[in-house]
């Protein structure tokens, strides 16, 4: 019988969940790279498609800027749960591999492979979308204000300081991992979109630095500041350029790594993978 003091939790406990991200990550570490491959170009259009909900809702300018970060930041969360629930390889989300190469389950030579491979997949297939919604004419919804809005987003992301996207994508990724390694606590569709919903709503409205979405919000800007007017006379910072996005993805897969990897999943194995092991 149950304590009724300490009532059951349907959800796996902390070691569990480590078992399972081990089991998850010793898959990915050996499954063909051309699957591997199609899953990221999957995971790079699912994320992209989060960031295209997002811009719709920046694009509304009557909204407070609470209520704007807020919901922007939840229907972002689109992205991560495709990717949780319909099955996807995500260059951030594939950071707790490490988990198992601590443990001793695939070497360091597989790990790297796989991020390699899913990091390429994650940028063809933003630029996929990007392709999409420039032939879709997505920036000319709201008489232009979503095209205004995108260049004005990456812009914003191009002219921030290294070492600033470098630290604020730390936090993204510990939020993200976080959002997976809670999706992999729960038993049921429900539990995944909660799991994925919170984490993602605070690294958006914090303004964190996620490099698969700057994947997508980039480029997006780039293209519709090249082919539009709608830059014309917006006040931007002349950072949104080729220069500009190597220098934020650089410092945003940097920090993404830091995140997710050292920090995150590495305090979960020393805490619980270390003494298993």
């Amino acid at each position: 019988m149950a304590n009724q003091d300490y009532p059951t939790v349907d959800a796996l406990a902390p070691a569990q969940i480590l078992e399972k991200a081990q089991a998850v990550g010793t898959g990915k570490a050996s499954m063909p790279l051309g699957r591997a491959f199609v899953l990221a170009c999957l995971a790079g259009f699912y994320i992209g498609m989060g960031g295209m909900f997002m811009l719709l809702v920046k694009a509304d300018p009557t909204l407070p800027f609470a209520a704007s970060s807020l919901l922007g930041g939840f229907v972002f969360s689109l992205g991560l749960f495709a990717v949780i629930v319909a099955g996807a390889e995500l260059f951030t989300g594939n950071s707790l591999m490490l988990i198992g190469c601590l443990s001793g389950k695939y070497g360091v030579s597989d790990l790297l492979k796989s991020w390699a491979v899913v990091y390429l997949g994650n940028l063809c297939g933003s630029l996929l979308l990007v392709a999409v919604l420039f032939f879709a004419n997505f920036a000319g919804m709201n008489k232009g204000q979503v095209g205004i809005t995108m260049i004005s987003v990456a812009d914003a992301k191009c002219a921030l300081p290294w070492a600033t996207a470098f630290f604020r994508a730390i936090m993204c990724n510990v939020l993200v991992c976080l959002g997976v390694w809670m999706g992999f606590a729960g038993k049921t569709v429900v539990d995944k979109f909660f799991a994925a919903a919170m984490p993602v709503m605070a690294f958006v409205a914090c303004g964190f630095e996620h490099c698969v979405a700057n994947m997508f919000f980039i480029p997006m800007g780039l293209v519709t500041l090249a082919t539009t007017g709608l830059g014309d006379g917006q006040t931007i910072s002349g950072a949104l350029n080729l220069m500009g996005m190597l220098s934020n993805l650089s410092a945003a897969t940097l920090g993404n790594i830091v995140g997710g990897a050292l920090l995150f999943a590495g305090a979960y194995w020393l805490a619980f993978g270390k003494k298993a092991r």
